[in-house]
């Protein structure tokens, strides 16, 4: 089966598992912008498996839990779990099946598991660059506004006399885990890509700091 019949199969299981559920940081449109990072990324990564990081790119937040839920760290693996038993009912190859499990598993920030093939380290890269650039101050904003935080501290935007908290401000998640997501990519490729977006995010924050003074 063609890699555009697969994605399109998966896009319809997605959003049948999704059906009533609303996040803007986790839509549909970010599974596509993560497997579009990952063709870029992998197209200067000789010998990338890209059914193995479509299955992945697809299903890597199979199982969304919100950011301040008590398990946050095991969603990856559910989701990988999820993806797998859905993969075994369909024409699959099965000996792929364990890359993709460990490709989703690996991706997330929170499990701390270390990438261990060139598909799990391309689609961490291209699962982050969500986090960066405009896209990613969009979503973070999104999802600090979800969570009932504010949008930075008015009396001491940068933290210079307070902790960083990041769940009450979303502008210190920027020091707290975004600036270190950029410098923290796994592939040559991603590293530029994240590079560009981290400069941009800091002009950003450069222009914030001017409007409120």
């Amino acid at each position: 089966m063609s890699l555009a019949l697969q994605q399109a199969g998966y896009e319809t299981a997605i959003t049948q598992l999704w059906a009533g559920q609303a996040d803007a940081a986790h839509d549909m449109g970010h599974l596509r912008r993560v497997w579009a990072n990952a063709q870029a990324i992998a197209a200067s990564e000789p010998g990338a498996d890209l059914e193995v990081l479509l299955a992945a790119a697809y299903f890597h937040d199979a199982v969304n839990l919100p950011k301040n839920a008590p398990n946050r760290a095991a969603a990856s693996q559910l989701s990988a779990d999820w993806a797998r038993e859905y993969l075994s009912g369909t024409d699959f190859p099965a000996k792929k099946l364990d890359a993709v499990a460990h490709t989703i598993a690996a991706h997330s920030f929170s499990a701390g598991i270390t990438p261990e093939t060139l598909e799990a380290q391309i689609l961490q890269d291209a699962d982050r660059l969500e986090a960066l650039g405009a896209i990613g101050m969009a979503r973070m904003f999104a999802v600090t506004g979800q969570m009932g935080g504010a949008l930075f501290d008015a009396e001491d935007p940068l933290a210079t006399a307070r902790p960083l908290d990041d769940k009450a401000f979303a502008l210190d998640h920027l020091e707290v885990k975004l600036f270190p997501v950029a410098a923290a990519m796994q592939t040559e490729t991603g590293r530029r890509m994240a590079a560009e977006r981290a400069d941009f995010m800091r002009g950003f924050r450069d222009q914030l700091l001017t409007e409120i003074g």
